[in-house]
């Protein structure tokens, strides 16, 4: 196992359109917002959070080129920049460690942190944490931050989760390591000083697609146990297009841009699959207590929403929580989106509640 330390993300007032654009002019925020921006200035004028402004009037630029002219590659570089550019200072945690599980494609790499103030004898509740970034983008360092900072507010350990990357590792690759992630956390949880009887699952975008799935995998398999869902604005429906990605051009992602990363992560024959498509699943009843966001900027909320609809439906607890000015993605723009800050306090505020409650 190897330690991890807080790496240093300072970036001066003015300076990260600087370095945005000194990097070359790519797209950041997502690596393919920048150029739908210049061509609906009209999406300014909308209801739009004053954080969620600056961010999209960061980064304007008529040069950027679309995300269909992009390989994996220049995306991959581009969302790594933007998370340096857009979060704000990592804080200290008690202890952050890599360490890997076996996994079907080979070793899966994991982060483990354990919250600040956190004792080092004590068993922890634990979160497994998915990544955004459409299956083909984002790692352990894109997320550092968001899992430091939920580590200490919420006093539990979180484990991020390294999945493989499309292209090169299409469905269901990202969701077998998943679930090998899950899995491996819970039986190796005491050797590591984790609660095995408090796991929580937690993932954003496509994340969030992954979480909801290794959760309905969990209660089909009865174990490893769940205390809690927390999906932030999922993928949850490759099969057909929702009506809110047609009003959407020039938001950080519209709904070109998701069809890349979806044609990049699954083919064709599989979208109807529930793995791939959880609203699809048969039946969503017996999968534990859900925290579910969504945003009113973002193509994914009509899925989000329509999820939060058949879980309701299902009888399972369910709390949800609608940003209506805010973009997708938010939860890593902290350092220009306050609105980040209540997301992540309510974030801990649920996790405390299912770790702690009788």
């Amino acid at each position: 196992m190897n330690s991890v330390g807080c790496p240093s993300t300072t970036v001066r007032p003015g300076e990260a359109a600087q370095r945005y654009h000194a990097s070359g002019g790519w797209p950041l925020a997502w690596g393919y917002m920048i150029p739908y921006l210049q061509r609906k200035e009209s999406l300014m004028s909308k209801n739009l959070d004053p954080g969620a402004r600056r961010v999209i009037a960061m980064l304007r630029t008529p040069d950027a080129p679309p995300i269909e002219s992009l390989t994996p590659g220049q995306t991959r570089e581009a969302f790594r920049v933007s998370r340096a550019l857009l979060a704000p200072e990592p804080s200290p945690v008690a202890f952050a460690v890599d360490l890997t599980a076996p996994g079907p494609g080979g070793a899966i790499p994991l982060r483990l942190y354990r919250g600040q103030g956190t004792s080092e004898d004590e068993d922890l509740p634990v979160v497994l944490f998915l990544h955004s970034g459409g299956w083909v983008n984002g790692g352990l360092d894109t997320h550092d931050g968001v899992c430091r900072t939920l580590a200490t507010l919420a006093r539990c350990a979180v484990v991020a989760v390294d999945y493989r990357l499309a292209p090169e590792h299409r469905f269901p690759a990202a969701v077998e390591d998943s679930w090998t992630a899950l899995a491996f956390i819970a039986q190796e949880a005491r050797g590591l000083r984790l609660d095995p009887h408090r796991i929580a699952i937690c993932g954003e975008s496509a994340g969030g697609n992954l979480a909801a799935v290794v959760a309905l995998m969990a209660r089909d398999a009865r174990a490893p146990s769940l205390c809690l869902q927390i999906l932030l604005y999922p993928a949850t429906d490759f099969t057909r297009e929702h009506p809110h990605r047609d009003d959407l051009e020039g938001a950080p992602l519209t709904r070109e841009n998701l069809g890349w990363f979806q044609r990049h992560y699954v083919r064709d024959e599989d979208r109807h699959d529930w793995r791939a498509s959880p609203l699809l699943a048969g039946e969503l009843s017996g999968v534990p207590p859900t925290f579910l966001v969504t945003c009113g900027f973002d193509p994914l909320e009509d899925e989000g929403r329509a999820f939060a609809d058949r879980l309701c439906r299902a009888g399972v607890a369910l709390r949800c929580r609608h940003f209506p000015g805010q973009i997708h993605g938010f939860l890593t723009m902290g350092r220009l989106v306050p609105e980040t800050t209540i997301l992540l306090g309510e974030i801990a505020a649920v996790l405390d509640h299912a770790f702690n409650s009788a």
